[in-house]
C-alpha cells in the first residue's frame, strides 16, 4: 500500500495503513520550531484524529540532520540554539502557541514514537519526550540551553525529564545546559534503543507498526495509565486500572485476543 501524503506548514504527514508519520520539515533551521511548525502540527494532529484516517500509532522524527533545534529565533537554528520564543513575552507564547501541540499529543488514544535522527534540544526535546518509545540515531543528543540565557526550562521538561533520569540527572543537564549524547541517554534511560544512523527509520518504523498492529484502544488506555501514574495515589490508580480495564474489556481485539490465545494463533487485532 502506498502512503498518503499531506503536507502543513513546516510539517510532512505520510499515513500508511495506521502509521502516521510526522515530520518536522524545516532543515535548513534544523527543524527549529516557529509558529508557522507549531499550526503545522495542530494541523497534521487533526488529520492524524480523523477517524478517516485510521491512525493507530504516530510515528515523530525530523527531516535532515536534525530532530528539532529547539524554537527559531527569528529565522535562525542550529544545534545549540536557545529555546525561546520570538518574542520576550515567553509565558504567553507558550501558552498560545506551545502547550496546545504538548497537550494534543498527551491526549492522543494512540501509541507515539519519536525517531530521533539528530540534535533535539530545548523544546524539540521536549517533543521527543512525549513519545511513550524513543529511537535514537548514534549521533543524536539531547540539549536543555535555557540557561544559557537566563530563562526556566519549559515546554513540559520540569516535569518529563525528572520521571525519565531522575531528579538528580535533570537537574545537571538543566543547570549545566551540557549536551547528553544518545548513548548515554540509552545509560540514563531517557531513550529506548540507539541505533546505527542508516538504520533508524527502519527500527523506529519497525516498533511503530508493531504498536499499529497491536490493540489501539487498550495501547491507548495503557499510555494514558502511565502518564497519570506519577501525580495519582495508589488507591486513585488502582481506580484508573479498574476503569480502563472495563474499557478495553469491551472492545472487539480483547474477544480477538482471547479467541487467538485459546486457539493458539497470533491475534488479528482490528484496533476497535
Amino acid at each position: 500500500m502506498t502512503a498518503t501524503v499531506l503536507d502543513f506548514e513546516r510539517v510532512r504527514l505520510a499515513l500508511d495503513d495506521g502509521v502516521a508519520t510526522v515530520t518536522l520539515n524545516h532543515p535548513e533551521v534544523l527543524n527549529a520550531l516557529s509558529p508557522e511548525m507549531l499550526s503545522g502540527l495542530i494541523g497534521a494532529l487533526d488529520a492524524i484524529e480523523d477517524p478517516a484516517n485510521g491512525t493507530r500509532c504516530v510515528l515523530l522524527t525530523g527531516e535532515g540532520r536534525a530532530f528539532c533545534a529547539g524554537a527559531n529565533l527569528q529565522g535562525r537554528g542550529g544545534a545549540d540554539s536557545v529555546p525561546v520564543p520570538r518574542t520576550r513575552r515567553a509565558g504567553a507564547t507558550l501558552e498560545t502557541q506551545y502547550h496546545p501541540v504538548l497537550r494534543r499529543l498527551r491526549d492522543l488514544a494512540c501509541p507515539i514514537v519519536a525517531a530521533v535522527n539528530g540534535p533535539a534540544a530545548g523544546a524539540g526535546m521536549s517533543l521527543a519526550m512525549m513519545a511513550d518509545l524513543i529511537v535514537c540515531a548514534e549521533s543524536a543528543y539531547f540539549l536543555q540551553a535555557f540557561r544559557r540565557i537566563g530563562l526556566v526550562p519549559d515546554c513540559g521538561a520540569s516535569w518529563l525529564l525528572p520521571r525519565l533520569v531522575g531528579r538528580a540527572r535533570a537537574l545537571e543537564l538543566s543547570l549545566l545546559g551540557e549536551r547528553l549524547p544518545a548513548p548515554t541517554a540509552l545509560e540514563w534511560g531517557l531513550v529506548n534503543r540507539v541505533v546505527d544512523d542508516a538504520g533508524l527509520m527502519a527500527a523506529a518504523f519497525g516498533l511503530a507498526r508493531t504498536l499499529a498492529d497491536g490493540p489501539t484502544v487498550a495501547l491507548g488506555l495503557t499510555r494514558r495509565l502511565y502518564l497519570e501514574s506519577p501525580t495519582n495515589g495508589f488507591e486513585d490508580q488502582l481506580d484508573l486500572e479498574c476503569r480502563f480495564q472495563r474499557q478495553a474489556g469491551a472492545t472487539d481485539d480483547f474477544a480477538e485476543g482471547v479467541a487467538a490465545f485459546l486457539e493458539k494463533r497470533p491475534a488479528r487485532f482490528s484496533g476497535r
